[in-house]
């Protein structure tokens, strides 16, 4: 039986050549050459692979193959089984990315002692701490008293196809392997972390997720640039891409799906840092809404919506005078070229002149929200900051600006208002409903001043202000 071998491949023509060069000889791209295991050709009697036609598998209806869906399989974590649609699934790979020291170990220790105390067995892979360290931190989790002590079982192993067979033999109900950079196969010569070997060590993995039905869930580092590092193939490979994010000084930790196969991308899972590892928050519609001193222009609130969780976001903003050169338009958890196209429509349309001023913005709580439901709350953020006048602390705000000043607007503004309404805010500025639309009946103690302009929407949020 032919051995594999390995090959260094473009990635943009498909030349394969025996060594790695940089540029690729024949299309002259930089970077471009990924050493890649070759398989042996198949001959003529070789038996087909299984899933082929030729295996003996025919098309089946959408119905007979509903039959198959497994059940999927709880973490114990109520935030991490939200991100997934409901937990993991089965033979499914997940991949878990962030920043070093965010808590993506502690994380998935927690959701290992989750599954062991369901009654389901645990194999931890790791390659970067021993299993004395591992032992460590459950005990500081206070896991060693409970089911994990026995159920997680530790492999302190890197290599990829023996933590694929210790995977076969014990047949856990959950693959953990920390990390992925870390793992390897025999057959490349590449380092462990290299583009080779991060893309065949997730391929053997997957061959054992699938073979056992182990949910697998890998571990990738996150670059400077903020994406998980490997080839972008290995994000084509997995079903999933979790990222936990966070500020490592702080306690709050946000989970969000990049990708998933078996749910929604829309969900946030948010949690908190504490003395037992990380918890779910029990009121994320207010986790970023810091106590408020109040008469202070350049704060408002904003009900926002992230999948089917509303969020009560405070937004802060500061306009300054320019020390020198060109203005600053900076931006702390929001888009800023949106900022930016936000100081130009005050400018031309609301009459609120700050495009030779340095403005700054910033969302508490340390979030990053990329919704256009943003947009009206950061406007009046910034009225309120130039003109000195405080907007009200009962007031919310939501609503998407377009270029020519119209308000438009936003999806589940029902949901948003209820939980504005829920913690005590009186007044919601929001666009005007659309021509035809049936107009939803205001929650109890929440007052709704609809307003088709931004110069609208200014008027009624510092009508009520005093003047300084």
């Amino acid at each position: 039986m032919a051995k594999k071998r390995s090959v260094w491949l473009c990635q943009t023509c498909a030349l394969e050549l025996p060594a790695f060069e940089n540029p690729c000889r024949n299309c002259g791209t930089w970077g471009s050459l990924v050493e890649t295991i070759k398989e042996p050709p198949r001959t003529a009697r070789s038996a087909p692979r299984a899933g082929t036609v030729g295996s003996g598998s025919s098309p089946r209806p959408l119905r007979a193959a509903a039959a198959d869906r497994a059940e999927r399989l709880p973490l114990g974590i109520a935030e991490l089984d939200r991100v997934l649609g409901g937990g993991a699934v089965p033979g499914s790979i997940v991949l878990l990315g962030g920043e070093p020291g965010i808590g993506k170990s502690t994380l998935l220790l927690q959701a290992a002692a989750g599954v062991a105390a369901a009654g389901g067995r645990v194999l931890y892979a790791t390659g970067e701490e021993s299993a004395a360290q591992i032992a460590d931190r459950a005990d500081r989790l206070g896991l060693m008293s409970g089911p994990a002590a026995e159920a997680v079982e530790i492999l302190a192993e890197h290599d990829a196809e023996l933590i694929g067979e210790a995977a076969r033999a014990g047949r856990p109900a959950l693959l953990i392997v920390d990390s992925i950079q870390t793992a390897t196969v025999d057959a490349l010569d590449g380092v462990a972390g290299s583009v080779g070997q991060v893309r065949e060590s997730a391929a053997v993995l997957a061959a054992a997720a699938r073979e056992t039905g182990a949910a697998t869930i890998l571990v990738g580092h996150v670059t400077k640039e903020g994406s998980i590092a490997g080839p972008k193939t290995l994000e084509h490979l997995v079903d999933a891409v979790i990222t936990l994010d966070g500020d490592r000084h702080g306690t709050l930790r946000t989970l969000r799906a990049a990708k998933n196969r078996f749910g929604s991308t829309e969900e946030l899972g948010l949690l908190e840092m504490g003395e037992h590892g990380l918890e779910g928050i029990d009121d994320p519609g207010r986790a970023f809404l810091e106590e408020r001193s109040g008469g202070a222009p350049g704060a408002i609130v904003a009900p926002l919506l992230e999948g089917s969780r509303p969020l009560l976001v405070e937004v802060q903003a500061l306009v300054a005078s320019a020390a020198f050169g060109s203005p600053r338009r900076t931006g702390r958890g929001l888009d800023t070229a949106r900022l930016a196209l936000l100081v130009a429509v005050l400018g031309r349309r609301a009459g609120i002149a700050i495009g030779d001023r340095d403005v700054y913005a910033n969302l508490v709580g340390g979030i990053e929200l990329d919704e256009p439901a943003l947009d009206l709350p950061l406007a009046l953020a910034l009225a309120s900051s130039q003109s000195d006048r405080p907007i009200p602390r009962g007031v919310v705000a939501v609503g998407e600006v377009g270029l020519l000043g119209e308000l438009r607007p936003v999806a589940g503004l029902a949901r948003r208002l209820r939980e504005a309404a829920r913690h005590g805010f009186t007044v919601a500025i929001v666009p005007t409903p659309r021509r035809g639309a049936p107009a939803e009946p205001a929650p109890e103690g929440l007052r709704v001043i609809a307003v088709a302009t931004l110069r609208e929407a200014i008027n009624a949020a510092l009508e009520a202000a005093p003047q300084r």
